[in-house]
């Protein structure tokens, strides 16, 4: 497939700005993945559209404040003190995306601006509560940054502190402190991610009350989110395009439930896309292993590309926001419904204005 495939024409208004009043006031878009066929439906009904025997699976990932805005600090010299004050600083801005937790002081990172910043540069940030140092130039432009508080206060909570909720950049505004509920799903609890899973952004604790009712299951693993998500694809073969990697975690309770459910011809359906690279990942390390459990539980590393042609093994149905052109994501949907079936779904979700991506509506395809 050619990175030309995965264009479709979308108006820049239809990109949502901001959430609706309410989680789940969303409209959907429910998809027949094999006749094609679509209905326009809204989401606060999906306990009534589901059967009863199906197996939600959600990400409980927790997206963390990623931004940070520092200044570059100036070089030491052998008489300065290691402690800095502002003179110490250039008034140099930074900023400094965190990618992908390494450890529990090192992140890869994006740096701005990254020519002027190399191994050895330190910048702080607030008020001195929070330091970093360039320590490695890493691959695909990103750099190895050791974070360190010079009071010793845990890093963590600092980042809580200063950091910002790191929108997308079609979200065309700064965040606010209503994003720091509203970009994060009711049921995370794993912080790590740097984006939001945001298929679960619909659901409020109502809506999981109503399918729970239905008798409808459900489970969670966990995947943080990142570059691997939203990563642009670049190359105009997709059998090119190399995926940077995203660690996610499933337990052992997850991988029985979801083994046993499709054994027993349950319905798994996955809340994200997210989801999806968990399990079909879990499931390829599972039949290359030899294991019991149709998903291998415990901790991996996700590199998996979907592409059309892929085959599916653990995945019946999927909930899913609408994804941007020339993106891994939407090559993903494509694998699962269909190149035909998804450009008119989509067609149709524009001609009815339809919002679209983070903060937009979504598509049940089944």
């Amino acid at each position: 497939m050619r990175i030309e495939d995965l264009d479709y024409h979308l108006p820049v208004e239809l990109i949502a700005q901001r959430p609706l009043d309410r989680r789940d006031a969303s409209r959907m878009l429910l998809l027949n993945r094999k006749s094609g066929e679509w209905r326009d439906e809204v989401f606060s009904e999906l306990a009534q559209l589901l059967r009863g025997d199906e197996l939600l699976v959600f990400n409980n990932a927790r997206v963390i404040p990623a931004r940070l805005f520092g200044r570059r600090m100036k070089q030491q010299s052998n008489n300065e003190s290691s402690s800095t004050g502002a003179s110490s600083q250039d008034a140099g801005l930074v900023e400094i995306f965190l990618a992908k937790r390494l450890s529990s002081e090192t992140w890869e990172a994006l740096v701005r601006p990254g020519r002027k910043l190399q191994v050895g540069a330190r910048i702080q940030f607030g008020m001195g509560e929070l330091e970093a140092e360039i320590v490695e130039r890493a691959e695909r432009g990103l750099r190895t940054i050791r974070l360190t508080t010079p009071t010793g206060a845990p890093i963590d909570s600092v980042l809580e502190k200063l950091g910002h909720i790191p929108l997308p950049p079609y979200i065309n505004r700064d965040d606010e402190a209503a994003d720091r509920t509203r970009y994060q799903t009711v049921f995370a609890k794993r912080p790590g991610a740097v984006a939001a899973p945001t298929a679960g952004l619909h659901f409020s604790q109502e809506i999981l009350d109503a399918i729970r009712k239905r008798g409808v299951e459900t489970c969670e693993v966990t995947l943080d989110v990142g570059l691997g998500t939203f990563q642009p694809i670049h190359a105009e073969d997709l059998q090119d395009h190399v995926m940077h990697g995203e660690r996610y975690e499933i337990s052992d309770a997850s991988a029985k439930t979801i083994s046993e459910a499709k054994k027993n011809g349950k319905t798994i359906l996955c809340i994200g896309t997210t989801v999806v690279r968990t399990l079909e990942d879990a499931a390829i390390r599972a039949r290359d292993t030899g294991g019991e459990l149709l998903v291998t539980p415990g901790v991996g590393e996700a590199r998996l590309f979907i592409t059309p042609g892929f085959r599916f093994q653990i995945v019946d149905a999927l909930l899913t926001n609408f994804h941007l052109p020339r993106s891994t994501l939407l090559a993903m949907i494509f694998a699962f419904a269909g190149r035909e079936n998804i450009l008119t779904a989509y067609n149709h979700a524009v001609e009815a204005c339809y919002r679209f991506y983070s903060y937009g509506d979504c598509m049940l395809i089944r």
